[in-house]
């Protein structure tokens, strides 16, 4: 009797199994709708398009980018976690939507859970930002500036909790120094103010090459561990304060409980494109460092980060409104 039932459960798993499979052989048949939770012409808005131009490539049907900025990204990731599981509906979130935002603020999804990890698709060090006014021509010389004149000034970011607040917080905290976060609405609206109303910005280098090109900002400080090739006169912070290390990451995701199936299609066809020159051309030109990997293994980098984050947190040394 029960290796009947068995044989039957067998049975039924592997034509349940086989329907998923057929059904994902299928998807897309209809346009697919990838939100980003900021602002357009960001780092992030800016990722998400190139990807999306590639899986319309690769797919045969749109990829369509959608902004829903708001909550520092809270806004944007909540429409995907609460979207029909079907693979209609994706996201390329920010470390900052899955790591310090549901650790600062109170948010209606679960990182950890509500999301199907698929593929991270570029890392980002951050380039410490200073507007043009500010007199200073060096980390050191900005350090000094700033440590004359605690919380006198200040620092913007794309939202309190925001990876561009803690970053910023961080700074500050391992170079000993005080400013007074102001929190906007995206990181384009924290760029527009540099100077006027905020003297430093975390800023990614897609959001300040051209600025920075036309002498409107001065880039003073790189935060991954090595130069940037794109910016090879820009030191690193950690020659000025030694460890120091603040890197995000932009990576594609899925609603929970999306066919299995579905999600691996997506997370071969950006493997493929892992692969592709030209694909690796369009990030470097936007200062983005590409993540190749599997779906798993962008799932590990979540986790891990999440919990880095919430002791950096925890540990109070950075300050949160």
């Amino acid at each position: 009797m029960i290796t009947a039932l068995h044989k039957i459960l067998s049975v039924a798993a592997c034509a349940l199994c086989a329907c998923s499979a057929a059904l994902a052989q299928q998807w897309p048949q209809r346009p697919v709708k990838v939100v980003v939770g900021y602002a357009p012409g960001g780092n992030t808005d800016a990722i998400a398009r190139v990807a999306a131009e590639r899986l319309s490539s690769g797919f045969g049907q749109q990829f369509l980018v959608e902004n829903r900025g708001g909550a520092s990204g809270a806004i944007g990731a909540e429409l995907v976690a609460r979207a029909p599981a079907d693979g209609y509906t994706l996201c390329v979130c920010t470390l900052s939507q899955l790591g310090p935002v549901p650790l600062t603020q109170k948010v209606p999804y679960d990182p950890l859970k509500d999301f199907a990890p698929i593929a991270n698709i570029g890392a980002n060090a951050f380039v410490v930002t200073v507007g043009a006014s500010v007199p200073v021509n060096s980390l050191k010389e900005f350090v000094d500036y700033v440590r004359a004149r605690p919380n006198e000034l200040n620092y913007g970011s794309g939202g309190t909790g925001n990876i561009t607040h803690l970053s910023g917080a961080l700074f500050l905290s391992r170079a000993g120094i005080q400013m007074t976060h102001v929190p906007y609405k995206g990181g384009v609206r924290a760029i527009a103010v540099l100077s006027e109303q905020v003297q430093m910005y975390m800023a990614m280098k897609a959001e300040v090459l051209t600025h920075a090109r036309g002498g409107k900002l001065k880039l003073l400080g790189v935060t991954g561990e090595r130069r940037d090739p794109l910016l090879p006169d820009v030191p690193t912070v950690a020659e000025l304060v030694p460890g120091f290390r603040a890197v995000t990451w932009n990576g594609l995701l899925a609603t929970a409980g999306t066919p299995a199936p579905v999600i691996e299609r997506i997370a071969q066809e950006m493997q493929k494109a892992m692969k592709d020159p030209r694909f690796l051309e369009r990030l470097a030109r936007i200062g983005v460092d590409p993540v190749p990997g599997t779906p798993a293994e962008f799932a590990d980098t979540i986790r891990s980060d999440h919990a880095l984050w919430r002791e950096v947190i925890q540990s109070g040394g950075i300050l949160i409104e």
